[in-house]
């Protein structure tokens, strides 16, 4: 919501109350969360301590294959780094794969740098983070870059070319795998939107996929747009309708079932797959339920069929 209403812009520092306020990296911010006191230090005095972090560079090489997603990668990286590999640094994300994205699909990936550990999800500002900051926002701004002699405390370098769609399972965000390894493993709610993939783009992935066809019987569908104005153009677009058509359940822009508090909380003994950025117990407000994390393709070909599967059967 804060970039979409033209609060953040490149080179700025911003923080929030909650997490997952490092998505803002992908526009070139300095974005972290901080929690609720300190953010409440910040709005009184303008002023906050901070420790400035190393970082980890990852440098991410090729082009995501068809049916793979920003999700996927980041999914990957966590699993590969795991969920403390990059505690209290600034992860930077540059390379030919990040350029390909679309800004909207750098937010997915920079909103679960915490998830890693790391303090921050830096990208650097190029034409498409320029354009679309200029379509959102008034505020002036000077873009930062990474100095040539900058030093990192650590670098890995990724060829992303033959990545498959990836998942995690419960109850760690880093217990990752390919589609193929949880394949069929039955489904009961599948749900789509969240701060990581309720964006247009990501219901339009999701719309492709569902377009003509009905959710499996015994899965149920939920929609999160994760901004009004997302929901008012998915209804514009007809994407919102054909979600609905094949069995969706749209749900108030937000959260949705994400933390637990909202429409959507599992029974006992259910599986949920999601594009949310958690799947700890009891994250969706049942401890007693198992939480997988997947990409809006994934999880849209896995509300059809009713068990976990890979989204490209439907994309070919």
């Amino acid at each position: 919501l804060l970039p979409e209403q033209g609060h953040v812009a490149p080179g700025s520092l911003v923080i929030g109350a909650d997490s997952h306020t490092c998505t803002y990296g992908a526009l070139n911010a300095f974005a972290t969360g901080v929690g609720s006191t300190d953010l409440a230090a910040g709005i009184i005095s303008g002023q906050l301590w901070f420790k400035v972090p190393e970082t980890f560079k990852f440098v991410l090489n090729g082009q995501l294959p068809p049916g793979v997603f920003s999700k996927d990668l980041i999914l990957y990286l966590i699993g590969d780094v795991t969920a403390d590999g990059a505690t209290y640094m600034a992860a930077e994300y540059v390379g030919e794969a990040i350029s390909a994205l679309s800004v909207e699909a750098r937010f997915t990936i920079s909103n679960m740098a915490i998830e890693m550990g790391a303090k921050v999800g830096l990208m650097e500002a190029d034409a498409k983070t320029e354009a679309w900051v200029r379509q959102h926002s008034n505020l002036p701004y000077t873009p930062v870059v990474a100095d040539p002699d900058a030093v990192y405390a650590r670098v890995k370098e990724y060829d992303v070319s033959n990545l498959e769609p990836q998942v995690a399972k419960p109850h760690t965000v880093d217990n990752v795998s390919p589609v193929g390894e949880v394949a069929g493993t039955e489904v009961q709610q599948c749900v789509i939107g969240t701060c990581t993939n309720g964006r247009l783009e990501d219901l339009r992935i999701a719309a492709r996929i569902l377009q003509g066809k009905k959710i499996h019987p015994r899965t149920r569908l939920i929609v999160a747009p994760a901004s009004r104005q997302v929901f008012l153009d998915a209804m514009d677009e007809g994407v919102i309708r054909t979600l609905v058509e094949a069995g969706a359940a749209v749900v108030t822009p937000g959260c949705g079932p994400c933390v637990g508090t909202h429409n959507g909380v599992p029974s006992d003994g259910e599986n949920v797959i999601a594009t949310s950025n958690r799947n700890f117990k009891g994250r969706m407000g049942n401890n007693k339920a198992f939480i997988y994390l997947a990409s809006p393709a994934t999880v849209a070909a896995s509300a059809i069929v009713g068990q976990i599967c890979d989204p490209r059967e439907f994309l070919r």
